[in-house]
């Protein structure tokens, strides 16, 4: 069973940064594709970015390219999103989720964490 652990939320100002954490329990597979997501109050899960474990290949949605950075650590079965400039509108809590294929529904991944709050103060 693979178990996804998000860290690094938190409250910051407007224009600052957080650099959230998805640990991947061993087992994880190495051609997992893992993506981040995010949920506003009210507001429906909207997708972030991913990142082919094995290729290192990111994928962004477009309003965040930029702003935002996904990489990974295979040694520590570790993917993590930077996040730049940070706006209100960046609040949420973000989930970190693992798959087979990249989409950004969210409907082809298989596993998820349980989230981290970023809010961001105007």
């Amino acid at each position: 069973q693979v178990q996804l652990v998000e860290s690094g939320g938190g409250l910051v100002q407007a224009g600052g940064s957080l650099r959230l954490s998805c640990a991947a329990s061993v087992g994880t597979s190495s051609t997992y594709v893992m993506g981040w997501f995010r949920q506003a109050p009210g507001k429906e899960r909207e997708f972030v970015a991913a990142i082919n474990r094995l290729l290192g290949k990111a994928y962004y949605v477009d309003s965040l390219k930029g702003r935002f950075t996904i990489s990974r650590d295979n040694a520590q079965n570790t993917v993590y999103l930077q996040m730049n400039s940070l706006e209100p509108e960046d609040t949420a809590v973000y989930y970190c989720a693992a798959g087979p294929r990249r989409e950004v529904t969210g409907t082809a991944y298989e596993y998820w964490g349980r989230g981290t709050q970023v809010t961001v103060s105007s």
